[in-house]
């Protein structure tokens, strides 16, 4: 547990984030069940493409891995990544993460202060 203890941490700090996004009406809480869906399948994804590295087989594209967690999904992605220890030690595979991680988030905050000026009933 204690390896995964970063992950868990910044995965529990943004959940706090997006129940206060919530709690103040800024978005609806379907962002969270969005969020919770694609970190599923994004952490199941991680385990399938370690699983095909090991074996040689066919593997998930760094690309399709990438775009779940600009979408969303970078909190599956993240613990997958350190409970598969996968992807974690290639260095330009990391800065996308980061960076895929950083734009969604400001999307996220953009979109909770703009979204009822362009969705009044949102």
């Amino acid at each position: 547990m204690k390896k995964y203890r970063r992950s868990i941490i910044t995965i529990c700090i943004f959940g706090i984030f997006i129940g206060y996004l919530i709690f103040a009406h800024k978005v609806s809480y379907y962002i969270s069940i969005l969020y919770a869906i694609l970190s599923l399948v994004a952490f199941f994804m991680y385990k399938v493409d370690k699983s095909a590295a090991e074996k040689g087989s066919w593997r998930i594209s760094e690309n399709t891995l990438q775009l779940l967690s600009i979408l969303g999904g970078w909190p599956g992605a993240m613990l997958g990544q350190q409970v598969f220890n996968h992807k974690t030690k290639k260095k330009p595979f990391q800065v996308v993460f980061w960076f895929s991680i950083l734009l969604n988030i400001t999307v996220l905050i953009l979109f909770s202060i703009y979204s009822h000026q362009i969705f009044p009933l949102f």
